[in-house]
């Protein structure tokens, strides 16, 4: 990293392939600790996007010419890349989304409905954010199936009892977050599984806070369905990625009906589709976020992913232990958090108020209930501030938000709306 208090000597400086942080707000460069939200994305995954719609931009599976052909061929390796990064069994194995809650839907809609009926139950944490409880939520109500939650302990966190204990002969699938989006909590993910299948139970993980910060081994979890978002590990927006076992995607009906996922069509009679992952994409697929996605991943590997989560925790640790020297600062989860997240909250302030304080240092945090309000009313606050590390934050931006709080006052939100929820779901 770039200054002599990074806590890993990566081999170059991270912070030159992000062209953003160098940018100009009102004379102050950004401290950027938004990396939840969404993380900036490297020259590498910007060149290789400008590459293609420069060079090679066309549709896929359409054509026999050659623009055509170097964009099917472009997107194949995509799908080949993630598969690889995953450790999935095939590339077959891989469907495009445009995101975590996408990929959820798809298998809440599509697969749910197929192992999940009237009196059986779905099993989920009590720390989801809103996109791993709404669609659960849906299905059981439209089958007749109850929702069940594993209550979080006084830490945060889930625990494998948690889930033992609420276990039954009803219950069909489970769905959990890898990593918790509020404060970073890592969820014994491969235990769970290991659990559940030795009831035959499906599990679905959210691993949109994970796949940044960690190596994920879908065959070694032997996760039934793995879903992210490409946004959240540097690359593009508007893409996501699905893992599902193949013989679950064989089970599964398509959301969406179109171009790209048929054989042969008729005006009455049976559709000829392809399998998956085709039948799962429907129309033209964001091809130059596949490309992105692909360098993404390229670009997390160069760097190493164990150095990077051993970079990330270093900071969230740094991070927890400062604000907690602080009066008046609680900081909410694990005493050393170890998925590059901190949630905190300051005594008698509203976060947007502590949010906009931070702001004019040029710090960008996150502000709200992270679209996690069951959550969040557990821990008994309006919100917190969350702070989330990347790999170009360095211990002295960690400093800076630390020593920021110091003056930090009262403010509009904290004196007039202490119980408002405007933009922050």
């Amino acid at each position: 990293m770039a200054d002599s208090h990074s806590s890993i000597d990566f081999r170059r400086d991270v912070r030159a392939d992000f062209p953003i942080l160098e940018a100009d707000l009102d004379g102050i460069r950004p401290v950027y600790l938004d990396n939840a939200a969404t993380t900036q994305k490297p020259l590498q995954v910007l060149d290789a996007m400008h590459h293609f719609y420069a060079h090679e931009n066309s549709n896929v599976g359409r054509s026999v010419h050659t623009l055509s052909m170097r964009a099917t061929n472009r997107y194949q390796h995509s799908r080949e890349r993630v598969a690889r990064f995953l450790n999935a069994g095939d590339s077959e194995e891989i469907v495009f989304t445009k995101g975590t809650t996408e990929s959820v839907n798809l298998v809440a809609q599509g697969f749910g409905p197929t192992v999940v009926g009237a009196g059986d139950e779905v099993l989920i944490s009590g720390l989801e954010h809103h996109s791993n409880l709404l669609p659960w939520r849906q299905l059981c109500e439209r089958t007749g199936a109850t929702l069940k939650i594993a209550p979080v302990d006084g830490h945060g966190e889930v625990g494998l009892d948690s889930f033992r204990d609420r276990l039954t002969d009803r219950t069909k699938l489970v769905s959990v977050a890898h990593v918790s989006n509020v404060q970073g909590t890592v969820t014994p993910v491969a235990e769970i599984i290991s659990l559940c299948h030795e009831r035959g139970i499906v599990v679905v993980v959210d691993g949109a806070q994970a796949v940044a910060h960690r190596s994920v081994d879908v065959q070694a979890l032997d996760a039934d369905f793995y879903c992210f978002s490409a946004h959240k590990m540097y690359g593009p927006l508007g893409i996501g990625v699905l893992y599902g076992k193949a013989a679950h995607l064989a089970r599964m009906e398509p959301l969406l009906l179109g171009g790209g996922m048929v054989r042969n069509v008729t005006y009455d009679g049976p559709l000829s589709v392809f399998p998956a992952p085709h039948l799962f994409e429907s129309g033209t697929p964001n091809i130059a976020g596949a490309v992105g996605l692909a360098a993404a991943m390229d670009y997390l590997e160069e760097l190493g992913l164990d150095r990077v989560a051993a970079h990330d925790a270093d900071l969230a640790g740094r991070a927890a232990a400062g604000l907690r020297s602080l009066d008046g600062v609680t900081v909410y989860g694990a005493q050393a958090p170890q998925g590059g997240i901190v949630s905190f909250s300051v005594d008698g302030l509203h976060p947007y108020d502590v949010g906009n304080h931070l702001n004019t240092f040029g710090i960008a945090t996150r502000t709200g209930v992270h679209c996690a309000v069951p959550f969040i009313d557990g821990l008994g606050v309006v919100g917190t501030v969350r702070a989330s590390f990347g790999v170009y934050n360095t211990r002295d931006e960690v400093d800076l938000m630390v020593e920021s709080l110091k003056s930090v006052e009262k403010g509009f939100w904290s004196n007039e709306h202490p119980n408002d929820r405007f933009l922050t779901t």
